[in-house]
Parts: C-alpha cells; structure tokens; sequence
C-alpha cells in the first residue's frame, strides 16, 4: 500500500488498539476484569506494522501480550477479546486461559504461554509444515528484549534458519522487561546483531513509526520469498504504561518518560494522516464511531453469564479416530528391531510423517534403532536436527497443527528434561486450550544397567506422567514395542514412549499385530498365580518374571503398559483376588509411578488386602557409574524374591 492508502487502516487498527486498552484498565477498576492485565499501549505502530502484510487464515502466527491490534487484523473480533478479558462464557478460550492468553490454532494463530521463548518454535514448525505441503506460507512470531535471552530463542532461529524456514522474528523492544532495563539483559549495541551469528539479515527500525515498521516487514517477506531464510526486525518501541495495570512503573524516571511522549506512536499516525490528506472532522469521526463500537462491544460483553463449570469440558485428550490399520507380522524381533520396523512401517504408510532428532540420519540413532530409514526415506523425512531439544520439541508441536504427523526421537530420556516447559506445559495443554488435537510422537529411550551414569540412564516416568494431556506408553516386549510406537503414532495427543534400552537386545519374539488400535490398550499380564499380584514397570517386568518363574511363585506379574491415563481395572481385579500388592520399579522410590499405582490401588482394594502393599525401587539417588555400584543401584531379582517371600509368608530354597 501507499501512505495515502496505508495510514486510513492503519490509523484505524491503531487508535482501536488504545481505545480497547483504556477500556480494560477502566474493566479492571471496576472488578469487571481481573487477573495479569497487560496493555498495549505504546506499542500500537510496531503490532500494527507488522500484521498488515501477512494474510490472515494462510500465514502463521504466534502473538504476544502487547499485540492486541494483530490479533484484530488477523481475524479476532474485539468482542471475543473483551470476552476474553472477563473470562465469561462468550471467550474465545470459554475462561480456560488468562486474559491475554489467547489465539485460534485452528486459523493458525498459535496461543501465548507465558514463557515467552517457547512460543517461537511451534511458529517454525507450523510454516515448515505448510510449506512441505505445497503452501506458500510464512510465520510470523514476536519476542521481547527481554525474551531474547532465553535458550529458545536462539535455538529457534538456529533451527529456523538451518531448516531455511521463513518465520519473521520480530523483536519488540520496549526498554525493559518487566522492571529490568536492556542495560542489565544484554551487552551488544542491537539485538537485530544476533542474526549474524544464524547467517541471515537482520536490522533495526523505530518501532513507533507504523509505515517504517510495514514497509520493514514487506521488504522482509520479499527477501524470504527469495531465499526462504528467516529475518530478525528489532522494533525500537514504547511500553508507555508498567508491565500491566498493577504496575506505576516507578523504575522508569521522569526524564526517560518524557523522551518517550515525544515518539508517541498514536500521535505520529495521526500527524502522517492528516499529511495524507484526512481533515480533522473526518479523524474526530473516524476516532468517535471507534469509542461507540468499543463501547457497544463493552455493554454486550458485560451481559455474556459466567461460565458454568458443570456445562465446561473438562476434556485434557482428543478422542482418537483411527482404530484400525494395516497388520504387521514379522518373527525373532527383539525390541530393537521391533523399534526399527515400526517406523518403517510408520513412514511407508503415512507420507506424512516425518522423524526428528540428533544422529538419526545415516547414523541410523544413537543406539541404531532408526538404522536403515535415512537411506529408504531420504533426508527429507529422517531429519537431523541441531542439538535443542525444546525447540525441536516446539517445532514438532508447530508442525503437527499443519497436518503433519512428526515423530521425535530424544537421544535419552535424560534429555528431555530440556524440553520440559515445551512438551509438559505447551503440547500437554495444546488440546484443553485450542480444541484442536496436538498428536506427536516422541520416543525416550531410557533405563539404566549399561553403565553409562546419571545423565543417561534416567527413566523419569514419573516426571511426565504429571503433566496432564499427555499419553504415557511403556512396552517389554517386542509385541508391545511395535504396538506402543504404532497406537501412539495414531493418537491425536502428545504421547510418549519409553523404550528400556537394556530391553533393546533383551529376548527375541513374534510379533503378530492385527491392526486393531483399541484392543492395544490394556495392561499386560504376564504370569498367572493366586497368591500376589507383582506390578512391574520396564526392565523390572523382565526381573520380576524370571523372580516369579525361577522359584515358582503363585503371583501374577503386570506391566500396566499406559501409565497415563493409567487403565488398570484388570490389575485392580487381580489384587481383588490374590490380596496382595508389591510395585517393582527401576526410578527412586519418590520419582516413579509407584506410590500413586499404590495409593489407587489401595483405594479400591482395601477390604481385599491380606498386607500392607510394598514396592521395591532403586534408591533416591543418581544413577551411579561403575558397574559394581549399579548392579546395587537397580533391584535384582534377589531383592524381588525376598521380599515376595516375605508377603506371601513362606520361604523357597
């Protein structure tokens, strides 16, 4: 557009934006809204600068809080948002999310979490996505000055920028993050410098001069046309109220305050369309009938009812569709080639699913379970990915809203503890806030007694399983490796399988699955006997069943194989009936699933039970090193049949 058709729309978008805002802090005042009300106020030129070139519906977005006009131009109405604002029924999120915490994945405007840095890689992953399918798309994700220091970000626009994703990085930089000036979060003259160290452009422009920002923005979408690599704008913008409406500020001096009015971004929109040809009456006219809509859409707001929690859904899963697919046979699998063959049977039946991680290309995995799918699926489906694990984590979240289906190897399980915030916080949430299913499949080899210390050898079962929306599988055999990596692929949630790697080379099987999904889900028994129901969690299945075989225990041996939403109805029968509980489990006594399985057990049972349940775990500690002292570390089998021992009351030579 050109100034004399730019600054109208502008204008408009721009003068809403602070007519909302008054609004709200007048809302709050009043106890009509409550909660982190943060404002846009200041920032007006730079949001709607930089939304007006992308296309809403087809471009990808992830927003922030002071980016109330974009989400205007990109489709939201300001009733939904004043809705959002009061939490009432009428809200976008039906007042599941914070006022500000709001998006539509559905139109591919992502939702905000409020760890900033996260919100950067799903955007690459979402436009990654579109564009394998044949889209012309781009992405467009906004950060502060002071979420520029967060890991996430720069393993973001590493990855965006090695992928040769065009995503804008957009910068908005306002002084301060929270109270903290720019003096104390970083030490370069620009932050639009950092996208040297990535190989791509960057510059920064004054963020309160709204035709600077658009034409920036509209010169960057060119450039990335051209060579699909991501750019850095850093928009030198105004915060012109505190953090949010609670916050006077009182860190910001006078001084500053007043150079800051002097670049005030409304005035100067207003200026440059008077000098575009508007006269004052037709301004005053335009800027009247936006406080009558801003008021008209208050008063209808105000009459939405609260939401009723007994009408809300409470839904954490999306329901599965697929229940039946092509079977699979193959004999003398162990469940490293069980691993193996249930991604090439994934990949030769979904052309769109892709797998993800570190060395799984023509190195075929750490631990040569993806060995052979580089060469049969080529490079651009069995992707290497730069070591960052969150935002790799986040860009398979992006990329499955796009109608892509990624597959997410971490190297161990111990790893994934970098993309906590990014799998348990964003993907785990994803369905309950968007109503639009998330489903990734992420594999975490895991376990112990390869000798190979703390940071690899963790199983953290208990971590994840605390995380709500997302799916646990935790397979033994190879029958049960195949169908785990095959149900979680289908499910449309974020699930998660472990994979003991002391299991990996463990004994062979058949593996005869049917292609009926629903028949999958259900514990696994392994052992028939009337006397004690053994509950056992990976390689732990494995050492209680030889316990149980070698001295003939009358106990019947159970690997609940999902252990969230944990489905254990026949184990709580078998309790019923032999009377006595023992959890074997390789975690720490407090870190894994055990308690809990007690504690729901014991619910249920307790009429039933002849003892107290018992559980045998490693110790709280750090898996240890030297072979001596993690052959101690992880329950053996000696310890397992001591302790039947002890429950059932007799002792076997």
């Amino acid at each position: 557009m050109s100034r004399e058709q730019f600054y109208p729309v502008a204008y408009y978008y721009m003068y809403l934006s602070r007519q909302m805002d008054e609004k709200f802090k007048e809302l709050f005042r009043k106890g009509y809204v409550k909660g982190t009300v943060i404002i846009s106020i200041g920032n007006e030129a730079t949001t709607v600068g930089m939304a007006l070139p992308f296309r809403p519906g087809q471009d990808i977005f992830s927003l922030l809080h002071r980016d109330l006009a974009a989400h205007i131009i990109n489709g939201e109405t300001p009733l939904s948002i004043m809705c959002q604002y009061m939490a009432n029924q009428n809200s976008p999120t039906h007042g599941k999310e914070g006022n500000v915490h709001y998006g539509n994945a559905h139109a591919r405007r992502f939702p905000m979490i409020s760890h900033l840095g996260n919100m950067l890689a799903p955007t690459v992953g979402g436009v990654w996505a579109a564009r394998k399918n044949g889209e012309d798309v781009f992405g467009l994700t906004t950060i502060g000055d002071g979420g520029c220091s967060t890991g996430d970000f720069h393993e973001s626009l590493n990855l965006a920028s090695v992928q040769k994703v065009p995503v804008l990085f957009i910068i908005e930089n306002n002084h301060y993050a929270y109270s903290t000036p720019v003096k104390n979060q970083y030490n370069c003259k620009r932050l639009s410098d950092r996208a040297t160290g990535y190989g791509i452009e960057g510059k920064t422009i004054d963020g309160t001069d709204v035709f600077e920002v658009y034409t920036a923005v509209c010169d960057a979408l060119e450039g990335m046309a051209a060579d699909h690599l991501p750019r850095i704008i850093e928009c030198m913008t105004l915060r012109l109220e505190g953090h949010a409406v609670y916050d006077k500020a009182e860190y910001v001096s006078e001084e500053e305050r007043h150079e800051w009015l002097k670049q005030e971004p409304l005035k100067k929109a207003r200026d440059a369309l008077m000098q575009c040809g508007a006269t004052e009456e037709e301004i005053l006219s335009l800027e009247e009938s936006i406080r009558e809509l801003v008021d008209q859409t208050t008063r209808e707001a105000v009459g939405y009812p609260r939401v009723n929690p007994a009408q809300h859904s409470w839904k954490i899963h999306a329901t599965p569709s697929v229940e039946n697919v092509k079977p699979f046979k193959t004999s003398s699998a162990r469940n490293l080639n069980a691993i193996n063959a249930a991604l090439d049977y994934i990949l030769a039946e979904n052309k769109q699913a892709y797998i993800f991680g570190q060395d799984i290309g023509k190195y075929g995995s750490a631990f040569k379970t993806c060995k052979g799918l580089f060469e049969k699926f080529g490079p651009k489906r069995v992707i290497d990915t730069p070591i960052c694990e969150s935002a790799t984590t986040g860009f398979c979240l992006g990329a499955s809203q796009i109608g892509t289906f990624p597959i997410m190897e971490f190297q161990f399980a111990d790893f994934a503890t970098e993309a906590v915030t990014q799998l348990g916080l964003n993907a785990g949430t994803w369905f309950f806030r968007t109503e639009k299913p998330a489903p990734m499949l992420i594999r975490l080899p895991c376990g112990g007694g390869i000798n190979l210390g703390a940071f690899h050898s963790g199983e953290f079962e208990g971590l994840w399983s605390r995380f709500p929306g997302l799916k646990l599988f935790y397979p033994v055999t190879p029958q049960e490796t195949f169908e785990a990596l095959v149900a979680g692929f289908y499910d449309p949630n974020p699930c998660l399988v472990f994979e003991h790697k002391l299991l990996y080379w463990a004994r062979q099987g058949e593996i005869d699955f049917d292609g009926d999904l629903k028949a999958i889900l259900k514990p696994r028994k392994y052992t028939d006997g009337t006397e004690l129901t053994i509950v056992a969690f990976g390689a732990m299945a494995e050492t209680a069943i030889s316990a149980v075989t070698a001295n003939k225990y009358s106990a019947e041996v159970w690997n609940p194989f999902i252990l969230n939403p944990l489905l254990i109805d026949p184990i709580i029968e078998s309790v019923r009936s032999t009377g006595r509980l023992l959890v074997v489990q390789e975690s720490g006594a407090t870190s894994g699933l055990g308690d809990r399985i007690i504690s729901l057990i014991t619910r249920e049972c307790f009429e039933n039970l002849k003892c107290a349940p018992e559980i045998i775990s490693a110790p709280d500690t750090p898996v240890p090193f030297a072979r001596e002292l993690e052959v101690y570390y992880i329950p053996g089998q000696e310890n397992i049949s001591k302790k039947i021992e002890l429950m059932i009351g007799e002792e076997r030579e």
